[in-house]
């Protein structure tokens, strides 16, 4: 499991790439690989929690964000190993 960050280092540009950035989040969650993503507040950037995937998949998957491609943020990609969750969670043990 991973919990990626977005933290905006040039935020002005990010309204002329919102929109691939938003069809990356949708093809992450169409593929069944992010389960949730949100703002970092106060509205500092954004963060994804992803899951079933590899290591050198999410570090691809996530240089082909426009947000990181373009350096509208900087993506951090730290890796989770879950021992313990709330059983509505259990899936993420595996």
């Amino acid at each position: 499991m991973f919990v990626i960050t977005l933290r905006f280092i040039n935020k002005p540009k990010a309204p002329q790439f919102m929109d691939g950035h938003n069809a990356w989040l949708k093809r992450g969650f169409d593929e069944g690989v992010f389960l949730l993503a949100g703002g970092l507040q106060p509205n500092v950037g954004g963060a994804i929690l992803a899951h079933d995937v590899s290591p050198e998949a999410i570090e691809a998957r996530v240089q082909q964000d426009p947000f990181v491609a373009e350096g509208v943020v900087h993506a951090e990609i730290l890796a989770i190993a879950p021992i313990r969750t709330d059983e509505r969670l259990a899936f993420l043990k595996a």
